[in-house]
């Protein structure tokens, strides 16, 4: 799950990042409006964080500009303000939802997981591949009635191989989906993620579901 953070202080969107991160989001960050709204263009999100306040442009301008063009990925908008005009212009730009400064980040955590979940346009709660069950807004996955505990690296790229069932994955859109846009490590981390999954939703249920298209990448398919 991918999300964009547009805040401008830099503390505030270190100590977010973070937790997002922990929480198996991969993570990009701009610190002003008209940066935001490159990114947001140049880039697929599940979901952005959007500040009001920004240099540059302010944060209702990028939501409006995204509106304009089609870009109907989720936003939540953060500001300091704390007034019922301000939460109506942040909607009225096409917001999906508002929190005000200083926010509670479980309150923050929960509100992104549904606003991934609804997605720009109608997702299911959970994505099924034959009996291989993912939930993306409560990061579970299960094989038939057996949980699986997954680290949120896994999920993150099970995730995204889930949700284009039966096409192949590219090894780099991989990396795009479930690592950050600075990441610049060795791109062979994505084998070691898909041979953790093999070693957990097919190895212990004597399932093939997980392959390897040979030069092209990866596919998840009923097993």
């Amino acid at each position: 799950m991918r999300v964009l953070l547009v805040e401008d202080e830099e503390r505030l969107a270190d100590l977010v990042k973070g937790g997002l991160a922990s929480e198996g989001f991969a993570v990009d960050v701009a610190h002003d409006g008209r940066d935001g709204l490159w990114m947001a263009t140049e880039n697929t999100y599940d979901v952005i964080v959007l500040d009001v306040m920004l240099p540059r442009m302010n944060g209702y301008a990028v939501c409006s500009k995204l509106r304009e063009a089609g870009d109907w990925t989720p936003i939540m908008m953060l500001t300091a303000k704390d007034g019922i005009y301000d939460e109506a212009e942040a909607l009225d730009n096409g917001a999906d939802d508002y929190l005000a400064k200083p926010f509670s980040y479980v309150v923050l955590l929960a509100r992104l997981r549904a606003l991934v979940r609804r997605g720009g346009h109608e997702r299911p709660v959970s994505i099924t591949v034959g009996d291989l069950v993912i939930d993306p807004a409560g990061l579970r996955c299960r094989r038939g009635e057996a949980a699986i505990s997954l680290t949120p690296k896994e999920f993150a790229v099970l995730h995204a191989l889930a949700r284009r069932a039966g096409e192949v994955v590219s090894k780099s859109e991989l990396l795009a989906q479930a690592w950050d846009f600075s990441y610049d490590g060795d791109p062979n981390i994505v084998e070691v993620y898909i041979s953790a999954l093999r070693r957990k939703i097919d190895g212990p249920f004597g399932r093939t579901s997980l392959m390897t298209v040979r030069g092209a990448g990866y596919r998840l398919e009923a097993a």
